[in-house]
């Protein structure tokens, strides 16, 4: 799996645990739904993503091996 699948995968899980944390927690959980997609909306126009930055210093390949 490339880093871009990894954090497409990484920010939908964070906002669907946080939609069901706002649910049946505590509103303010949608806090982090906002901050999921602030930093997807800022790597859109920046190429800046942090957790992409993390990864490829992990040593995860950043290409598609079917490509």
């Amino acid at each position: 799996m490339s880093i871009d699948r990894i954090v497409m995968a990484f920010a939908g899980s964070v906002v669907l645990v946080s939609l069901g944390l706002a649910h049946y927690v505590s509103s303010n959980w949608l806090w982090l739904t906002a901050f999921v997609g602030f930093n997807l909306l800022q790597s859109a126009f920046t190429g800046l993503c942090p957790l992409a930055k993390i990864l490829k210093a992990m040593g995860v390949r950043t290409g598609c091996a079917f490509s």
